[in-house]
């Protein structure tokens, strides 16, 4: 296991190439040339990151804001819990990126991590958004502080925090990789266990401009799980103390607890939405998951199944579009827009 203690990169070391040697540990000038980086393929996903810009202004809440009244008070009082424990999430993401911007010698990978900080950052503020449309300030502050004291929510969160705050007071490369697993854990599986929710609104007819916006963040964070994933698994290639059979362990073991959480998390919260059944919603938490586990390179870990919530499908934006390289495999992972012939494959 790799102990030592990364230090934070400087921004300017002339004497050293401006392709990076290595993603940590590495030698890189700090100057960014796209067409001379280490990972080519880097250079693509910063411009699907980059198509995808979007704003929270752009969706009129005015459709939403009729219907809120029609909501029945349990549908409401999940809205309002959701929609800020998700913001708190953003809200933590957004700085973490930013840090670890400091300790990661490749230019292209600082740079990728700066546009996903500022993505979280437009997460959170549309969450804000939303909140502002339908209930007055007194009630938002309320809600937020909620989300801080629920105990079942603070021990689903712990997970993570632990994972991040460790890696802050000590920057090594194994807590870098234990923070990167726990990134995937939230915008892998505990994001989108949150958007399931207004995606089941919606296929009521409810609060569909909600769940436009949700697919937006969705889009996002699809493709920020799919970066981590991809920096774990050459994180792991660059530094083989770090490719370890523990860490492998850590992995499944971290991501199987934050399901558990999850599983804990949803029954709490979502136990008397009755459109939503808690059985097919624990297979879905483990569909997830063993989606983040492909992506890195693992085998299942759950039982193999398909998405046991198939009307999720209908209410996504779009899959990336365009091809993606995978570094490993030497294949193309294409994403294409979804309709129900080729359904939600990514949710």
């Amino acid at each position: 296991m790799n102990s030592s203690i990364l230090s934070k990169i400087k921004l300017l070391n002339p004497e050293f190439p401006n392709k990076s040697t290595g993603i940590i540990n590495g030698q890189a000038s700090g100057i960014l040339n796209w067409n001379d980086i280490a990972y080519p393929q880097m250079y693509d996903f910063y411009q699907i990151l980059l198509s995808n810009f979007w704003k929270a202004q752009e969706i009129n809440m005015q459709d939403d804001v009729k219907e809120w009244d029609q909501l029945s008070v349990v549908e409401k009082d999940v809205f309002l819990r959701i929609n800020t424990q998700l913001a708190s999430l953003d809200s933590l993401q957004t700085p973490m990126m930013s840090q670890v911007m400091d300790y990661v010698t490749d230019p292209s990978f600082k740079a990728i991590f700066a546009v996903i900080s500022q993505q979280e950052a437009v997460h959170n503020e549309s969450y804000s958004y939303v909140l502002s449309s339908l209930v007055p300030l007194s009630e938002q502050n309320e809600r937020f502080n909620e989300a801080k004291d629920d105990p079942i929510v603070q021990k689903r969160n712990e997970l993570i925090l632990d994972a991040y705050e460790r890696f802050r007071e000590q920057p090594s490369p194994q807590h870098l990789f234990e923070l990167a697993v726990n990134s995937i854990n939230l915008e892998g599986i505990y994001f989108y266990s949150g958007f399931a929710f207004f995606y089941s609104l919606a296929r009521k007819q409810k609060m569909l401009k909600t769940s436009t916006m949700i697919s937006y963040i969705q889009r996002d964070e699809m493709q920020h799980a799919y970066f981590i994933s991809q920096f774990i698994r050459i994180l792991l290639t660059e530094n083989p103390k770090l490719n370890s059979r523990a860490n492998i362990q850590y992995i499944y073991r971290t991501i199987d607890q934050s399901v558990q959480l999850e599983k804990v998390w949803s029954k709490h919260i979502l136990k008397d939405m009755t459109d939503i059944n808690l059985t097919e919603f624990e297979g879905y938490l483990e569909y997830l998951a063993n989606k983040r586990f492909r992506q890195l390179g693992l085998a299942n870990y759950y039982e193999d199944r398909d998405n046991p919530m198939p009307w999720i499908q209908v209410f996504s934006d779009e899959m990336i579009n365009g091809t993606k390289s995978d570094f490993f495999e030497q294949k193309s992972r294409n994403y294409t827009k979804v309709s129900q012939a080729n359904g939600f494959d990514e949710l």
